[in-house]
């Protein structure tokens, strides 16, 4: 069973629980959502936007950090200018929940001016996963062409993410997961150098991809995996890249909040002061 199936497998319990429990009927959320990719397209202290990632548990690492709550590193990663955050709620493999959301938001405060944007990154291809979503404070969830390789299913399911005030981040590998991202509608395009399958990173194929079919006019190309230090940051904004998402190089030593600012470069210029 390759990485994508297992993460397939996990989500389909849940899945059928939300059915059940009729997700459709959920309340939205009725608070402001940050936007996020207004957040991301003003930029950051570094190269380009970072959206930093809270990230407990992965397959390929194992557990990462358990020892720090949501809360704590939502404020870190706030003060240490990121631009917007990635909050994984799989539960199963990555350790996560969808509580994270609420409770992240609620740390960095109640206006929607003092927070920012969160992106709920899981495993989602079900209209009911979406329900579930615009329930929390999410401003963004990921929608992976690998998971729904059908343009259709995936307009539907942006759609019904935008018309309850969420921004939807495409997520693909190669140009046949660009080309049906395009034909969908999507925006927002995430580069993702991992392949679900074998979980294996491939930079150079992430760069390789962007700079052979470059952004179209509005459209906002996020990097993410493998990026670990500000060469990987400054090689990604060169390459026409907005925005960067880092999630294990900033968990991994327990001090999240330090670690980006180290890689924005914000922790040099507090400590000159």
């Amino acid at each position: 069973m390759t990485g994508l199936e297992r993460f397939m497998e996990a989500k389909r319990r849940e899945v059928e629980e939300l059915e059940r429990l009729g997700a459709e009927k959920l309340r939205p959320w009725r608070g402001e959502r940050p936007s996020f990719s207004r957040a991301l397209a003003r930029g950051g202290a570094g190269p380009l936007a970072v959206i930093a990632e809270y990230k407990r548990a992965s397959p390929s690492r194992g557990v990462i950090c358990e020892s720090l709550e949501p809360e704590d590193v939502a404020r870190q990663y706030k003060e240490a200018g990121a631009a917007a955050l990635s909050v994984l709620t799989e539960e199963r493999w990555f350790h996560g929940h969808i509580s994270y959301l609420s409770r992240m938001a609620s740390a960095m405060g109640q206006g929607g001016e003092s927070r920012l944007p969160l992106l709920r990154k899981d495993f989602l291809f079900h209209p009911a996963q979406v329900a579930a979503t615009l329930a929390t404070p999410a401003s963004a969830l990921l929608l992976i062409v690998r998971l729904t390789p059908s343009a259709r299913t995936l307009r539907d399911l942006r759609e019904r993410a935008e018309k309850g005030g969420v921004e939807a981040v495409v997520e693909v590998f190669d140009e046949e997961d660009l080309a049906l991202a395009r034909e969908s509608g999507a925006h927002v395009i995430q580069v993702n150098a991992r392949d679900l399958a074998s979980l294996r990173v491939d930079r150079e194929a992430c760069l390789r991809l962007i700079e052979k079919c470059p952004p179209k006019a509005g459209e906002l190309w996020i990097a993410a995996s493998g990026m670990s230090c500000r060469a990987d940051l400054e090689e990604a904004a060169k390459r026409g890249f907005s925005a960067a998402l880092v999630g294990s190089a900033l968990m991994e030593e327990g001090r999240p909040g330090e670690a980006l600012a180290a890689l924005l470069g914000t922790q040099e210029a507090e400590d000159a002061d």
